[in-house]
């Protein structure tokens, strides 16, 4: 940088201003990709939709990290697809491309060595192929079954080098074929949680009451003829605060928690062992069905501002029980 440029940029409105000027160049090559979408885009789609295999992405340099996050657009919202570098499947990654596969090759001027390389193999073995370059009279285009034009009118490089403009576009286009075949196949934010389990999307989307809920032995309950003392007995081995009171059939009749035993102290003694824990239970305690998701547990515990639920299943059975903490630990909320 010389001293002419260090000077130039000495307040935060010359940063400002450089910055702004990029984003609404960007936002310029953005509009006019828009405005000249065409029937190329929706031929695209379909061959994309129709591939058997995979949607084989390519590119190099600054369009390669470009294809490469296409790929990974494409593989979590519904549609196979990875990355080959061009330089690696001349010299045997084409050995990964089935003729199955649609290749998506990048290549703004349309003219990289390494991608032309490879395009007549590829056509010999029968792959569709669809390019995105900015020069759709360049020999990448002319190899191409479907040709999407990425031209922008100026790149926000002062000096017109640097691919800025020209791999926004790209990256957008690719986000485009993306959600478009995303609403095509009718893919759900489920389907879109099956793909990224360890994610916070994944995690409320899939995760279910029953796979954190404590049943079985496991499950603290007791009969309503059960004293109090055996109550919290129950409450101590199982360590969730609180035990299902159950009629002989299983199904519920209420809850004893901490929080009952130090209201019902505050009216006075309490004999534990001849107390009746049904005398001190709460009759119409919160409880979620069995089956929904543990995002719904966490609503309700949230919602009432309580620490923990009972599960009961359709016939008004007690099967589970789980608590704040069992959520945190899974991560759901």
């Amino acid at each position: 940088m010389t001293l002419h440029s260090a000077e130039k940029f000495s307040s935060d409105d010359a940063w400002i201003r450089a910055g702004r000027r990029v984003l609404s160049v960007e936002t310029r090559a953005l509009q006019h990709l828009e405005s000249r979408l065409d029937a190329s885009f929706a031929e695209a789609c379909r061959h994309l939709l129709a591939c058997t295999g995979r949607v084989v992405c390519t590119g190099m340099g600054k369009s390669g990290h470009v294809a490469n996050k296409i790929a990974a657009t494409l593989a979590s919202t519904g549609t196979p697809a990875f990355y080959v570098h061009p330089g690696e499947a001349s010299h045997g990654d084409l050995g990964m491309i089935t003729d199955a596969d649609v290749v998506l090759a990048l290549s703004y001027s349309g003219e990289s060595d390494e991608i032309n390389m490879i395009m007549p193999v590829l056509k010999r073995q029968g792959n569709a192929i669809i390019s995105m370059t900015g020069k759709p009279q360049s020999r990448l285009a002319g190899f191409s079954d479907v040709h999407l034009n990425v031209a922008v009118p100026e790149e926000a490089c002062p000096h017109g080098l640097a691919p800025t403009s020209s791999t926004t576009v790209s990256l957008a286009l690719g986000d485009a074929l993306a959600v478009a075949l995303l609403e095509a196949r009718g893919f759900s934010s489920e389907d879109f949680a099956r793909s990224h389990p360890a994610g916070s999307l994944g995690r409320r989307l899939l995760v279910r009451i029953d796979d954190l809920m404590h049943q079985g032995p496991d499950l603290p309950a007791v009969t309503s003829d059960a004293s109090v003392t055996e109550a919290l007995l129950e409450i101590s081995q199982k360590r969730l605060g609180m035990t299902a009171v159950l009629d002989a059939e299983r199904r519920l009749l209420g809850v004893f928690t901490d929080g009952d035993l130090r209201r019902a102290l505050g009216n006075g003694p309490i004999d534990f062992n001849t107390t009746p824990v049904s005398a001190l239970m709460a009759k119409q305690p919160k409880t979620v069905p069995a089956g929904h998701l543990a995002v719904e547990a966490a609503h309700l515990l949230e919602q009432h501002r309580i620490n923990g639920l009972l599960v009961i299943d359709a016939d008004g059975r007690c099967v589970g029980a789980l608590n704040i903490h069992d959520l945190l630990q899974a991560r759901v909320v």
